[in-house]
């Protein structure tokens, strides 16, 4: 069974609990961003098909855990 980047569970955002959504960038990395406050992970980058799923994967874990970036200045956990 292939690997799925559609598949990879996003939770709600650790900042607001608005919805998560995994982004593709320009086919080179992954990042997820909140569609709500706009917080995001950094980037996971990739350079094969075979490294995508990975990318994806990663970013998806920092944000699952929490390791996000928010959009308000001086705002901190």
């Amino acid at each position: 069974m292939e690997n799925r980047v559609e598949d990879i569970e996003i939770y709600e955002c650790p900042i607001c609990q608005g919805p998560g959504i995994l982004e593709e960038e320009n086919g080179w990395c992954f990042y997820v961003m909140c569609m709500d406050c706009g917080c995001h992970t950094a980037e996971s980058s990739y350079k094969t098909d075979e490294d995508r799923y990975v990318a994806a994967s990663k970013a998806a874990a920092l944000w699952n855990r929490g390791k996000v970036i928010p959009s308000t200045p001086g705002y901190y956990f």
